[in-house]
C-alpha cells in the first residue's frame, strides 16, 4: 500500500470524465482501492475519488462517521425532515450511478482534498439512490439522505470532472476554512438571514 499524491484544482485529470472499470476484481483495481483508502485516511478525508489520485477511473471510496451523522441530525430535522443519521460504513463503489429521488435541494458546507484550505456552500439534492459494483463485482444499491447523499454526490462529481466550486450558485460563499470557522462562531441568525439553512 502507498499514500498517493492528491491532484489539486487546476490539474487536467480533475477536469476529464473518468473511464468505466472493466473488471472490478482486477489486481490493479484492488491495489488502487487500498492506496486510496490509505491516502484518504492519511489526509483525514471522508471520501476520495480515483481522479483525485491521478487515476481517471470510475472508483470512489467514502464513509460517514456516526459522530458526523449525529451532528447532521438536527439540521436534517429542521431542513429535510429526513433520516440518514446512521453511520455509513467504509464503502468502495465502482462505476457508480446516481438517481435523484426528489427535486428538493439544500445548501451545505463542503470542502475537498483537491481544493485545500477552502470551504463553500453547495446546493445538493437531498434524497438520492445510488448503485454501483463492489470490489467483488457484486451490485450495491442504497438510498441516501442528508450528509450521506452530499458525500456521494460530491465524490461522484469527481468522476465527471466537476469540483464543488462549479456547483456553487454564489461564489461569495467560498472562503478559507479557517476564516469561515472563525466567523461562523460569531454569526447569529440575526446577522445572516441564511445562517440556519447553511448548516
Amino acid at each position: 500500500m502507498a499514500i498517493l499524491k492528491i491532484a489539486r484544482m487546476g490539474h487536467p485529470v480533475l477536469r476529464r470524465k473518468a473511464a468505466p472499470v472493466a473488471d472490478p476484481g482486477a489486481p490493479e483495481v484492488r491495489r488502487l482501492v487500498q492506496d486510496m483508502l490509505e491516502t484518504m485516511e492519511d489526509a483525514g478525508g471522508t471520501g476520495l475519488a480515483a481522479p483525485q489520485v491521478h487515476v481517471p477511473l470510475r472508483v470512489v471510496v467514502f464513509f460517514v462517521s456516526g459522530q458526523r451523522a449525529a451532528a447532521e441530525s438536527d439540521l436534517d430535522d429542521r431542513l429535510l425532515d429526513s433520516g440518514g443519521r446512521e453511520a455509513v460504513p467504509l464503502t468502495v463503489l465502482i462505476n457508480p450511478l446516481i438517481e435523484p429521488l426528489t427535486e428538493q435541494t439544500a445548501q451545505g458546507p463542503e470542502a475537498c482534498l483537491s481544493v485545500p484550505g477552502l470551504v463553500g456552500q453547495v446546493p445538493r439534492i437531498t434524497h438520492i439512490r445510488y448503485r454501483g459494483l463492489t470490489l467483488e463485482g457484486e451490485p450495491l444499491e442504497r438510498e441516501a439522505e442528508g450528509f450521506h447523499a452530499r458525500v456521494v454526490q460530491h465524490e461522484c462529481d469527481h468522476l465527471d470532472g466537476i469540483l464543488y466550486p462549479q456547483r456553487m450558485t454564489d461564489l461569495s460563499r467560498l472562503a478559507f476554512a479557517a476564516e469561515a470557522g472563525r466567523w461562523a462562531a460569531r454569526t447569529t441568525p440575526l446577522d445572516d438571514e441564511t445562517a440556519e439553512t447553511d448548516g
